[in-house]
């Protein structure tokens, strides 16, 4: 007797919950080749409404976290995504079309990643902060602190290392997120949310989104309650329009990135999404 293999449903990832788009619709997600691999939700504007409201609701307990806490949770990702590697690097392979090798090479770098920027969790404000030189009686330092709610259009070429590195960054400096994964490619953002999940990331931090980057980043650049966009992934977008739109709230917007360094890990990524807090004390006697 043949068995039947159970066919993965892919849903959307919000408030740490698994739906289905709001409005019922899904695409075929199609290998390198154009063979079927499965059929992924299509994400409404209403889904992204949802996704922006977890994502409200849970930046305050994410950025109340200590540096330490937040490195241990991002490390934590990299464990469990390091035990379903085999999982990712066939979700890669069929969908993108590359050598088992090269599959591997793209999830060992996404995992090493997570890891390299885990690092900088509680060491980027000693880089980023400043204890300023001024003529008084008192002291003056500058922090950086979250920017809040960041918006993401992930690299639309790379079916995981795209999406880890534009996502990491925001998290390491206490934001949360709402990620647009690529279109073309989007089986294996499914699957990192499922390592989210049942990794100590709150529920709400981290909201996985798949679609068409055209139809929901026009909402995500107007609405008000998102803190700043980046739209790396976002070239083949009208990204001035975006702006244009971005600038009535006042967003931070990061233009789109081309090549294989788009999103490069660096500090500028990490301190790009914070806002620097400066404070005085008055010099006391001891």
């Amino acid at each position: 007797m043949t068995r039947l293999a159970v066919p993965k449903t892919y849903k959307l990832y919000i408030g740490g919950k698994f739906p289905r788009s709001e409005s019922g619709r899904t695409y075929e997600v199609l290998s390198a080749g154009g063979e079927f691999l499965a059929n992924a939700a299509l994400a409404s504007r209403k889904d992204a409404r949802d996704a922006v409201v977890a994502a409200r609701s849970a930046v305050g307990g994410w950025a109340g976290a200590t540096g330490y806490n937040r490195g241990q949770v991002l490390y934590r990702i990299a464990e469990l995504l390091e035990g379903r590697r085999a999982q990712f690097v066939a979700e890669i392979r069929d969908a993108e079309g590359v050598t088992a090798a090269a599959a591997s090479a793209q999830v060992d770098e996404a995992i090493d990643r997570w890891v390299w920027y885990a690092g900088w969790a509680d060491k980027y404000v000693q880089v980023a902060g400043n204890a300023n030189a001024v003529s008084g009686p008192y002291f003056n330092i500058s922090v950086p602190e979250p920017t809040g709610v960041v918006a993401i259009i992930a690299p639309q070429d790379s079916s995981l290392l795209g999406l880890v590195s534009a996502v990491a960054p925001a998290l390491v400096a206490g934001n949360s997120v709402v990620v647009v994964a690529s279109e073309k490619l989007p089986l294996a953002a499914i699957s990192l949310s499922e390592v989210l999940a049942t990794s100590d990331v709150p529920g709400g931090v981290v909201n996985i989104l798949t679609g068409s980057p055209a139809e929901i980043a026009p909402w995500l650049a107007s609405h008000a309650d998102v803190n700043a966009i980046d739209l790396v992934g976002g070239g083949d977008l009208d990204w001035i329009s975006l702006q244009v739109a971005a600038a009535d709230t006042l967003k931070r917007v990061f233009t789109p990135e081309n090549g294989a360094d788009a999103a490069a890990p660096t500090l500028g990524r990490i301190t790009g999404f914070t806002e620097t807090k400066t404070v005085w004390h008055t010099k006391g006697l001891i």
